[in-house]
């Protein structure tokens, strides 16, 4: 009997060492960019080859692309009806990418759109259904730079397919890339205006790669550890948590699953405006936050209230240091509040600043004054006179001593024919000054662009800055 107890106990040990030894299976779902359509050797070429090179002996990637295959059931090459799709469910798969959506903008496949959530929700479903339960990460649908309004037409993509499938990675708590941001700016790497070449998907594989290999903190919950009420709502696809503190709007976005050390990006005004740095962020675990203070302009009330939001969210588990996020006015917050926190503060990244209040929107400089947010401005700061605006020091661009005392990095879009913000009366001179105090601050000049739009179409130098800046100093708890 106790030979036979012995020799069972080995079986089960020898077969629990062979499945945990056994590589992860990794199944790609998609249609011709996923296939490795255009390229010399698909096989090892397309993102998914490229992908196993990456990853190496643990994993094995298998792919599953149909060229002109839709998401769609309806679609006039249903991925549903191919024999890839059956495969791939056989492959019982540890991980899915799925990688459908692009074929669906045709025309003759736009009539069908409004099944689009449901059929994506249904596909996910039948992947999560498996006895493997894979780990399921859709990838919102590559841009397009075809003229042809009758075939894969990058405006429907944009306004007809990706908020669909954001809404069901919202609904179902699926992972989601944004490949739509990362190739915008990709053109050139498109030679027939719709596939990648080989260098191409050699980013799209080092994406993936780092989403796969990504450490995260799969128990926290930025919620939970509040223990406050809260509304939620979708945001691109991510929960965002709603919810009032001393009468004052806040929200905070969470990732999937959260990094090590729960990194923070604090957007300081203009919730939502040109978010593709936030979600870029958002898929590598960092959650984004946001307190109303409109119209404080940084005032001693606009830093107590903030103060109070970073104590709840310190408390209940964010890194004690914070990245701030400023658009516009929104700079003036995020100095005003780094230069009385210094210690706080990870990184500031901010985009055609408002960086001297006497230049907007006082109007002692080139551009003339902003009537009602002046006369906001007088009433936050007790400015009862013309001579107290002329002598008014409240401004970032009067902090740069305190500012460069918190040796965190700095970051400056700069749009070079700003039309709203004076660039020479803020971010340049703002530069020269931080610099001649040995401060690290980067400006990015956007020749020729206004103050609108803000942010970058691909955000991956914002996005480098700031995980960079949290490389770089982690955060002492």
């Amino acid at each position: 009997m106790k030979i036979r107890l012995l020799l069972c106990t080995a079986l089960l040990l020898a077969i629990f060492i062979s499945y945990a030894q056994r590589p992860l299976t990794i199944a790609c779902i998609g249609a011709s960019i996923t296939e490795g359509a255009r390229l010399e050797d698909p096989v090892h070429h397309s993102y998914p080859g490229q992908l196993q090179g990456l990853l190496g002996k643990d994993y094995r990637v298998l792919n599953f692309g149909v060229s002109s295959a839709t998401l769609l059931r309806k679609g006039d090459l249903s991925y549903w009806n191919t024999g890839a799709y059956k495969a791939a469910l056989q492959s019982q798969p540890d991980i899915v990418f799925i990688d459908l959506g692009g074929n669906d903008s045709k025309l003759i496949n736009r009539i069908h759109l409004n099944d689009m959530e449901r059929d994506c929700r249904d596909l996910i479903h039948s992947f999560s259904a498996l006895p493997s339960h894979p780990r399921i990460i859709l990838l919102l649908p590559f841009p397009s730079f075809v003229k042809d309004t009758s075939q894969i037409w990058d405006p429907v993509i944009v306004s007809g397919i990706i908020p669909p499938i954001q809404r069901v990675a919202f609904e179902e708590n699926m992972e989601v890339l944004d490949m739509h941001s990362l190739f915008v700016d990709k053109e050139a790497r498109m030679p027939d205006k719709i596939h990648p070449d080989l260098d191409g998907t050699k980013i799209i594989a080092e994406r993936l790669y780092a989403q796969v290999v990504q450490k995260t903190d799969k128990d926290y919950d930025l919620s939970g550890h509040l223990g406050l009420p809260v509304k939620i709502s979708c945001f691109y696809g991510y929960r965002c948590a709603s919810l009032t503190l001393q009468g004052r709007d806040c929200k905070f976005v969470s990732p999937k699953q959260a990094a090590p050390g729960h990194p923070w990006v604090w957007r300081a005004r203009f919730w939502g405006v040109e978010p593709q740095a936030d979600i870029a962020l958002l898929e590598r675990g960092f959650h984004i936050v946001y307190c109303d203070v409109v119209e404080l302009f940084g005032n001693k009330e606009a830093i107590d209230r903030w103060d109070a939001w970073y104590r709840l969210l310190h408390t209940a588990g964010l890194a004690s240091r914070v990245a701030l996020e400023g658009m516009s006015r929104g700079a003036v917050y995020a100095f005003n509040w780094a230069a009385a926190h210094p210690d706080q503060v990870a990184a500031v990244y901010v985009d055609n600043p408002v960086l001297d209040l006497k230049s907007w929107p006082g109007g002692l400089g080139k551009l003339p004054a902003a009537g009602k947010e002046l006369q906001q401005l007088r009433s936050d700061y007790g400015l009862t006179s013309d001579k107290a605006l002329a002598t008014f020091k409240g401004s970032p661009i009067d902090k740069t001593v305190a500012i460069v005392q918190g040796k965190y990095p700095i970051l400056i879009l700069c749009a070079d024919a700003d039309e709203a913000v004076a660039p020479e009366e803020n971010t340049l001179l703002f530069e020269k000054k931080i610099r001649s105090l040995g401060g690290d601050i980067t400006v990015i000049h956007k020749p020729g662009f206004r103050h609108h739009p803000h942010s970058l179409p691909n955000p991956a130098p914002i996005v480098d800055f700031i995980v960079g800046a949290y490389q770089e100093r982690p955060a002492v708890e």
